[in-house]
């Protein structure tokens, strides 16, 4: 993403501020005049004091010597003001940014989080949070204040001599040439020296994650030896800046000195000629040292600027990249009546994939209860996952109740559709609030039955906390079937009119299994209802079951008529040991 993106970016998130952000200007402006007025001031003073008389004294320097406190005491209430803005604006700015970049990250399509680790995508959010205020506090601190007041002070330095404001402009001139010069590659250093911390982070995340399968596995060497490569390739990030910002202030400190010294010598030269006087001495030190002193710190700003956006720019490229599956403009509501779905012709495949579906067309009557088996990869999943439009098809349509689901909204489509997965993820959150995420208007007490009917509130009850319960980082404190319950509960709650079952109850006990089934048998009384399992045995009773192998479906049938039929189907329920399919076809053909 081009840095003028960056600048757009943060020029729209800080529109609903503006008012606040005017106060700033504010602020600058006056910090900017002080710059040069109160040194010309001390100027005004100093060339009065030579041969004043002592009687005189109050009434030709108290003038100046007040506008001077004057001066200082404004500078200290704006100063105190401007804190005042900057609480107005700097929490409140983050959380607009982070409920933007949040919102846009909702409405990306699925493969984004399976190509990306959750806290590197976090830490890139958090980066454009805390650098957008940060870039906006510099803008008008630094580049708007320090740019006024270098112009200001050229005026000043004007009054004393011509040369002054020439060598003045000239070497700010060349601080800002050499500046935006070097700052493209201080930019590139730091946006590579942000992608690689955002990779650490990730694969810190990542660990701290999986630590339970890092102990079962003893592969603390393995990932101690992963997560020092990718450090190695931080510090190298890291120290290729470095070295250029070491560079760059060798640069700017050599100007500083030249510059310094060329002027001090006028100086003296001038007062020893008799056309500098004492106050103008003090002036064009007094400016040229608070204009150094001001640029050496932009020179520094310059450097964070380099690297807030750099890091901006990352997290933008990733939360602001193209929705590959958004909206159309004019996209409607579902409307579900008897829940029909047609897969019309459709082509599918994964990104650098080979084609998983082509040319697939299957009509799944209203409130059918369809079984889907076959090997693993063979694309039941993928059927699924179609249908709730995590991914677009490459080509065809798929149809429900006649309405083409990439012409209605996302939000419609997943409403009417309930969904079990088979390793459900939970919020860090209560379970009460866990469940209620089936339908977020239910009551406690609807919370309660749909709890029960999912044989959750078995466990929960046991709970010292009971509903209110929490249940860990993507649900680690329950067990796998105590996760499914809830998952199951939500299905209960949300009672959409479409139900989709991956693998619901594969990882219950028999007894609980039993119990689930009966339950979700009168869930599905009324909805089409589709259901992937690897245990044969809890499709009997499907109207229908479709055999998937390589993308293709190339049975479909009752159970009766397929086992009657001789063909897959029957060769995976012969092959079946404890009601599961085995893991892998076999090399011939089938």
């Amino acid at each position: 993403m081009a840095s003028t993106s960056v600048v757009k970016f943060t020029l729209s998130s800080i529109k609903p501020f503006r008012w606040w952000v005017v106060g700033q200007v504010f602020v600058a402006i006056v910090w900017a005049i002080d710059l040069s007025l109160s040194p010309y001031l001390l100027k005004v003073m100093i060339d009065r004091m030579p041969g004043l008389l002592l009687s005189d004294a109050y009434e030709a320097l108290l003038g100046p010597a007040l506008l001077y406190f004057f001066m200082s005491l404004l500078i200290f209430g704006v100063f105190r003001f401007y804190d005042f803005l900057w609480l107005h604006i700097n929490p409140f700015l983050k959380r607009h940014i982070g409920f933007v970049l949040m919102e846009r990250m909702t409405q990306h399509a699925h493969h984004l989080f399976q190509d990306n680790f959750s806290g590197s995508l976090g830490n890139k959010i958090k980066d454009v949070m805390s650098g957008v205020p940060d870039l906006l506090k510099i803008a008008i601190d630094r580049f708007f204040s320090h740019g006024l007041a270098l112009l200001i002070a050229i005026g000043a330095v004007w009054t004393v001599n011509i040369r002054f404001s020439i060598a003045l402009c000239v070497w700010v001139s060349i601080f800002i040439i050499a500046s935006l010069f070097l700052s493209r590659k201080a930019r590139h250093y730091s946006g590579e020296a942000a992608e690689v911390r955002s990779t650490v982070v990730g694969m810190i995340v990542d660990i701290l994650s999986n630590m339970l399968s890092v102990r079962l596995f003893t592969a603390r060497n393995g990932e101690r030896n992963k997560l020092g490569f990718v450090l190695d390739e931080y510090v190298k990030a890291d120290q290729k800046r470095d070295w250029f910002f070491l560079k760059m202030n060798g640069v700017y400190g050599g100007s500083f000195v030249i510059y310094q010294g060329v002027i001090l010598f006028w100086l003296i030269q001038g007062f020893s000629q008799g056309t500098i006087s004492p106050g103008d001495f003090v002036l064009i030190l007094t400016v040229n040292l608070a204009i150094m002193n001001a640029l050496w710190n932009l020179s520094k700003d310059i450097i964070n600027v380099a690297e807030i956006a750099g890091n901006i720019t990352q997290g933008l490229r990733i939360v602001l990249s193209p929705l590959e599956i958004d909206d159309k403009p004019d996209a409607r509501p579902l409307v579900v009546r008897q829940g029909e779905i047609i897969f019309a012709q459709v082509h599918f495949r994964y990104r650098n994939a080979e084609p998983l579906f082509e040319n697939k067309s299957v009509t799944i009557l209203p409130g059918q209860k369809v079984g889907l088996v076959g090997y693993s990869g063979g694309g039941k999943t993928t059927f699924v996952n179609l249908i709730l439009r995590l991914f677009d098809v490459t080509s065809g349509h798929i149809l429900i109740d006649g309405q083409d689901i990439s012409e209605v909204t996302q939000d419609s489509l997943r409403t009417n559709i309930g969904m079990i997965p088979q390793d459900p993820s939970l919020f860090h959150r209560s379970l009460m609030e866990n469940i209620r995420y089936g339908r977020g208007g239910a009551t406690d007490a609807e919370v309660f039955e749909a709890a029960r009917k999912a044989h959750a509130d078995e466990f929960i009850l046991a709970l010292p906390q009971g509903y209110g319960s929490l249940v860990g980082e993507r649900g680690v404190k329950l067990s796998g079937g105590q996760r499914q319950r809830i998952a199951i509960a939500r299905a209960f709650l949300k009672n959409a009119p479409i139900l989709l079952l991956d693998e619901a109850t594969s990882q219950l006990d028999s007894v609980t299994e039993r119990d689930i089934q009966e339950a979700l048998w009168k869930l599905m009384q009324g909805k089409t209802t589709i259901i992937i399992a690897h245990r044969l045995s809890t499709l009997l009773h499907m109207d229908r079951l479709l055999v998937f192998d390589r993308g293709r479906i190339v049975e479909d049938g009752s159970h009766e008529k397929l086992l009657a039929k001789g063909g897959l189907y029957k060769t995976l329920w012969d092959t079946q040991v404890g009601g599961f399919l085995p893991e892998n076809r076999e090399p011939e053909e089938v």
